[in-house]
């Protein structure tokens, strides 16, 4: 008989690729704002502020489908209702959703313009009712932006 994997055990193992896979058939923009305005304190700004810029990055017109596919896969995941680690577990509940937001983001960088990002934080400060670090949040971007773009 196996023993049970840990919460640890399962994150380690856990495939970014595979967890947007999973989350694309579950994505819908009702369930996606209602799981911000449910949990978004809880989530953490960096993550909500990473979510936005892919819901915004998924709206815009000249997002080509295969980002598309992955943004829909990673907002997917993070309103799945079973997750591999169960949301509701305090400190480490959204650990998963972050990587694969996380993930997303970094694979469709090069498709978050000037736009994205400005609709991303004007809805950010509405959530947060303003008590946010815009600045930090855009340095924490650029850096990502660049180890993705080095030539950049």
């Amino acid at each position: 008989m196996t023993k049970p994997k840990t919460y640890q055990d399962r994150l380690k193992n856990l495939n970014p690729r595979k967890a947007v896979e999973r989350g694309r058939n579950h994505f819908s923009e009702k369930e996606y704002k209602e799981k911000l305005r449910q949990y978004g304190s809880r989530i953490g700004t960096k993550v909500v502020y990473y979510s936005l810029l892919l819901y915004y990055a998924f709206q815009h017109p000249e997002t080509p489908k295969k980002a598309k596919w992955t943004i829909a896969g990673a907002l997917g995941y993070l309103i799945l209702p079973v997750d591999l680690i169960p949301d509701f577990i305090p400190v480490v509940g959204f650990t998963d959703d972050s990587v694969v937001i996380i993930y997303a983001v970094y694979q469709v960088i090069s498709h978050v313009d000037d736009t994205v990002k400005a609709q991303a934080k004007e809805k950010l400060l509405k959530i947060f009712e303003g008590q946010v670090d815009i600045e930090e949040l855009e340095e924490l971007l650029e850096i990502e932006e660049k180890a993705r773009n080095p030539e950049h």
